[in-house]
């Protein structure tokens, strides 16, 4: 069980800022797409995707 903690804090310090990065591109890429009316699909997955990762490493650490 402390091999997960380990893994959830080394995600949570090196790992969470790339991922604010990519969430934070990704939603400005979709408000941009969405006003020329674009697709979304693959911007929208990424965003999913990212956001599930912040939330989880966030949660984690915070139960743990």
């Amino acid at each position: 069980m402390d091999i997960l903690y380990i893994f959830f804090y080394w995600i949570g310090w090196w790992l969470m800022p790339i991922w604010c990065i990519i969430f934070c591109l990704n939603l400005v890429s979709i408000l941009k797409k969405v006003k020329h009316e674009e697709k979304t699909t693959a911007n929208t997955v990424w965003l999913i995707i990212s956001f599930t990762i912040i939330m989880w490493t966030t949660a984690s650490m915070g139960f743990s």
